[in-house]
Formats: structure tokens, sequence, C-alpha cells
């Protein structure tokens, strides 16, 4: 475009040439709009600006405006107190719906809870617990529809692992108990404090993928660790690695192992699958997986009853304390060396369970196509969890398993758990007692039914196509779990995403950017081998914002993009590099444009100083293209303008091109 320009313009003229080249007098070139500086605010209204951007995004306040104060005082109540709200609008049609839901989600809790609770090394009745409080707490003040509260294999693991490092339950189970109460509190305390500063977003800095792992991890830890159950072995190692395990496995194998456990374990497991299997191929029978586990549990100890198993070496749950949750506020340690204990695992439990539940409740809440509030979860799920830990409860969170079949069953509100959680009463004080003769191998074919579902294959392949760095996290946090332990996968797929943030914020990406035949548009060259380098410009764009992390980088990076042009076009001598355009945005569409420096520190502004500096050197013109508003406003602050010059600094590439090019052409 700029040799078209200058072959109708010729060079006769010098001043002409000089006018048709300047921004304000052009009659033959577009009009080159300036780049708009943003008035300067108040600092207050500034650092206010920012506070609310950062933890108010989704401006919480706004329902309160222009209310009157009763209304104000109302809106605070339904606000802590969802059910407030939409309870003024429940009906019968939708209590059929959660009733039903309800007690399909209780059929599946009661042997669940059950078996979690021996997971994380507890008596049965813990578990039972942890599904009656909980629940109704949360049906108050949570804002999902169709989470289904209690106890989840992962947390229970991850609770167990942690508690047995610091306690023996067979030697101390009386501190053990109370450490895992402590626990439960500071879960509580941090989910609570999460989501009542809005610090939400810093659970995000755990990776999806991760994740993914994570819990793909736990899930072969768990089913390896229902072994010991599933084969009756009773002498069992308490690592949870694999390599332990098998070894413990394997050593039993002559003696250890239990014929009759094996086969009630191995015979109701492929119940179990089957029943898994038919309700995922047939939506329609979803209740089919739910109740299985139920039936499972009935017939197991109806067997175990009247056959006398446990006479022969079949382990059984024994006794499970009857009656609603006891006052545990006492055991709780709120002073000693087990402080500091309860505290850190508290705070592990607590992020594990609550990212759990806010990915469940933001999957079913866009299925239904609600919003879902994830502080108000946060309150509402660090609420639940330190009432809990003052009744005998341990750390509670959303069910997947669960949460899909309440889902399934046709639920409507919160309503389902408040159903669940009297069911849960009515067993605690009537039908514990009936639990005595159950296996403890049908209880380990019920965990292992439950946790296959968390490895997902399907993910993690999907991972592997779209990330692989994703997916380096993602391996890199299964492997920690099954290969070393529950906390050490913890920490890898932390650190592997942490690592992740670091390296996309210090070498972020930058792209040589090319016209696209018969438009007016730039985009990188490598994605679009049609574009063209403009003669004697080279277009360099940086995807991210310029900061003291990245700042040295992005100057020596543009400058490596410089120095590789320049090579080529010594090769095939052509006239060098004249102009540096630096892209500051990305072109959504011919209107739209959003920043990609979206930001530019003291560091930044130093770098972008120094390349000035060394351009100058070369003879190489700085031009800047499209800079956001925050970006020319520090430009404008430091002076970086005035070094520049104010007509080097373009609305778009376009306009950069179509002025510099005639001065280009002018130049000897």
């Amino acid at each position: 475009m700029s040799h078209r320009v200058a072959d109708e313009l010729g060079y006769k003229d010098m001043d002409n040439i000089s006018a048709a080249s300047s921004r304000h007098n052009s009659e033959n070139l577009p009009y080159v709009h300036k780049v708009g500086v943003a008035p300067k605010q108040n600092l207050l209204k500034e650092i206010a600006g920012t506070v609310k951007e950062t933890f108010f995004a989704d401006d919480p306040l706004r329902q309160f405006k222009d209310q009157p104060r009763s209304r104000k005082l109302v809106l605070v109540f339904q606000a802590l107190f969802p059910i407030f709200e939409w309870g003024r609008n429940y009906s019968l049609s939708k209590f059929k719906g959660d009733l039903i839901a309800g007690l399909t989600i209780a059929s599946l809790c009661i042997p669940q809870d059950i078996g979690y609770a021996k997971l994380a090394n507890l008596d049965p009745q813990y578990g039972l617990y942890s599904s009656f409080v909980p629940p109704l707490i949360y049906a108050f003040m949570g804002s999902s529809r169709d989470i289904a509260i209690g106890p989840v294999a992962v947390v229970s693991l991850l609770l167990g692992t942690l508690l047995q490092n610091e306690i023996d339950p067979s030697e101390n189970p009386v501190d053990y108990l109370r450490l895992a109460f402590t626990a439960t509190f500071f879960a509580g305390i941090t989910q609570f404090t999460l989501g009542f500063f809005r610090l939400g977003f810093l659970i995000d800095f755990l990776s999806h993928a991760a994740i993914v792992g994570f819990m793909a991890g736990a899930a072969i830890t768990i089913a390896l660790q229902q072994l010991k159950g599933l084969l009756g072995i009773k002498k069992f190692t308490k690592k949870t690695d694999i390599v332990s395990v098998l070894r413990s496995v394997w050593s039993a194998a002559h003696h250890g192992w239990n014929w009759e456990t094996i086969l009630i374990g191995m015979s109701f497991l492929a119940f179990l699958l089957v029943a898994k299997y038919i309700g995922k191929k047939k939506k329609k029978l979803f209740w089919v997986p739910a109740i299985a586990p139920l039936i499972s549990v009935v017939l197991s100890t109806f067997f175990v009853y009247i056959t006398r198993a446990d006479k022969h070496g079949v382990q059984i749950v024994k006794h499970i304390r009857r009656g609603i949750n006891p006052s545990s506020l006492n055991e709780i340690f709120f002073s000693g060396e087990y402080l500091a204990k309860g505290f850190r695992i508290g705070v592990l439990a607590g992020m594990i369970a609550l990212t759990e539940a806010l990915a469940i409740g933001r999957t079913f809440a866009s299925m239904k196509d609600y919003q879902l509030d994830g502080n108000k979860e946060m309150v509402a799920l660090g609420t639940m969890n330190v009432v809990g830990s003052m009744t005998s409860c341990y750390v509670a969170t959303g069910s997947f398993s669960r949460s899909a079949v309440n889902y399934m069953a046709g639920c409507n509100t919160a309503v389902s758990n408040i159903v669940m959680s009297s069911v849960v009463l009515l067993t605690l004080e009537l039908i514990t007692p009936l639990f005595k003769y159950t296996p403890n191998a049908i209880l380990a074919s019920i965990i292992i039914s439950a946790v296959i579902s968390l490895v997902d294959i399907e993910a993690m392949t999907l991972i592997w196509k779209i990330d692989k760095f994703d997916f380096v996290a993602c391996m890199g946090a299964f492997f920690g779990v099954v290969f070393s332990s529950v906390e050490i996968g913890l920490l890898i797929a932390v650190s592997i995403s942490f690592a992740k943030i670091l390296l996309q914020v210090t070498r972020p990406r930058t792209a040589v950017l090319g016209k696209i035949p018969r438009t007016t548009v730039y985009r990188n060259i490598l994605q679009y081998p049609a574009a063209t380098k403009v003669p004697g410009i080279l277009i360099v764009r940086v995807d991210s914002a310029i900061y003291f992390s990245n700042s040295n980088y992005v100057k020596e990076r543009i400058l490596r993009w410089l120095a590789d042009e320049e090579d080529q076009l010594k090769e095939s001598s052509r006239p060098g590099v004249q102009y540096l355009i630096v892209e500051m945005s990305r072109k959504l569409s011919s209107i739209f444009r959003f920043p990609a420096v979206t930001d530019i520190d003291t560091s930044g502004i130093h770098a972008m100083e120094e390349l000035f500096r060394s351009l100058e050197k070369r003879d190489v013109k700085l031009v800047l293209a499209n800079p956001g508003p925050v970006v020319v406003d520090k430009l404008h602050a430091s002076k970086f303008h005035e070094m520049i010059g104010e007509d080097r600094i373009f609305l778009t590439v376009e306009d950069a091109i179509v002025t510099c090019a005639p001065k280009m052409d002018l130049e000897p």
C-alpha cells in the first residue's frame, strides 16, 4: 500500500508530499485518528475502582440501590439465607420432585457414608453424622439447587492420611477424633473466610488439568486401599503409595486372604458395576445405580447374618452408635500442640473440598441455566463445616455421584438435602443396629464402584490434545498421588499450576504480523502464511501486559525479531527495516478489539525506553499501535510519549502503515 501511495504522489513536490503524509492535513490519504487519552482519575476513585473490579466484579450491592431500609434488611436476610427467597414460590409439585430426589440420594449416601468414614479412619456413625447436620445448614444458606452434601471419597482419604501422619488412630483414637474435629473446624473457617472476603479467585490457581489428575490419582489410591476389606486382609500397610499397598497385598496372599470375603466383595462389586452401566446407558433408569448400594448392603448383611460368615473370618462393621450427633465443641483443640496441625490439615482439606463443591455446583448450574454465587457457596460450605465440627461431623462437601443422582432424580431445590438429612436422622435413631453384620467387603465394593468415575480418561485425552503443558500438570498430580502420597500429589498439582502461570507471565507470546491480502487486517504470519510483510516495516504484537517479570524478555524478543528480519533482508539484498511497529491489541473483528498489552509498569516503561534507544542506534523508528487506556495513561505519566513522539502512537496498525509508508519512500 505504501508503494501504491508513493507512485500516485510521485516526487515532484516535496512540500505536497509532506502535507499528504501529515496526520491533520491529508487530502489523499485516509484520515488517521489520534489515540485517545482517558481523563485523569482521582487517586481514591482509581483505587476504589480497582478494588471493586477485583473483589466485587459481580456488583453484589446493586439490588440494594434505591430500596427503603426495611426492604434492605429483608434483602440482607435473603442474601444470607437464600431459602427465604426461593421458598416464597415453593409449591407442592416442586416438593414431589425434591422428595423423590431426596429419598433416592439417601439410599445412596447411607452405605457410602459408612464406607467413607472408614476411609478417614473414623467410626461409621461419623459418616452418617456428616450427612445429617451439614446438609441442613447448606439447604438454608447454599445457592445451588442440585448439590447433594455429605462426606466424599477424596476428602475422606486426604483427611485420613494427613491425620494418620500426626496421630495413630489405633493407639490414640480419642486425640485422633479430636484432631479430626479441629481440622474440620479450620476447614470451615478457611472456606468461610474466602467467601466472606471474596477471595474465591484464589482456588482458581489450581488448574482444571491438575484437578483431573489429582482426582484420578486419588481414585486409584482409594481403590487400592479397599483391597484390605475386599480381600479380608487383617494386617495392612498404613502407607498409601501403590508400591507399598501392592507389596502388602502380595505378602498376605498365602495366609491373609479370606475366600468368603473375596466372594462377597467381588460378587457385589460386579453387581454395582453392572447397575452403574445400566444407569449410564439408560438415563431413565438412573435409580438403578442409586439404589444398588443399599440393596447390596441389605442382601450382604442378611447373608452374613444367616450364615454367620463373621465366624469364618469375614470382617463386619460390628457396632454403630445409635442416636443423633452429640456435641463436640469441647473436643476441638483450641490450644496445645495439635492446634497448628489441625489448622494446616483443615486448610488443605477445606480448599480441596471447596474446589470440588464449586466445580460440581457450576456444572449443574450451567446445565439448568441459573447463576451460582461462588462467594455465597463458600460462606455456606464454611458455615456448615464449622457447625459440623461442633456436632461430631468431619469435612463435608458436594458429592459428584450424589449430585448427579439428585439432578437426574428431578430435584428442584435444596429441599432434597433436607429430605436426605431426615432419612439419615431416622437411620441414626432406628436402623443403625441393623448394620452390625454388614461386611467390610461390601463397603469396599461400594467405595470402589463410586470412585471409578473419578478416573476421567476422556478428560485426560482432551487435555493432551489441547495443551501439552496442562497434560504434564495432570500427569504430575496423578503420579504424585499414586506413587507417593495424597499431599505430595496435591503439592505437585499446585506447583505445576503456579509454574504454568509464572511461565506465561514471564515468557509472553509475541508474533510478527503481516497483511492479509485485499484487507486492512494484520495477522500472525505463522497462522496465516498468505499474510505479507510490509517492505521496510516490521510489525510485532505482544500478547501480554508488560511487567517487571517479563519486560526484559519482551524487549530482547522484539530485538531478536528485528535481528532475524534484518538478516533475511540482507540475504535477499533488500532495504532494511526503517520502522518497527509494536501492536498492543488483538482484533476480534473489523469493529471490536481488546488490548493484548492490558497494562505496563515502571519496569515495562524502562524496557520500552531501552528499546527506543536501541532502535535509534540502528536507525529504526519505534511506533506503537492501539495501546489501551491504562497503557496510554502511563505512557503520558512517564513522558514516554514525548520521547517517542505523539506522531508515533496510532489507533491501528493500518493507520501507522498509511502514515509511515510515504515518509519511508521519501527517505534517501
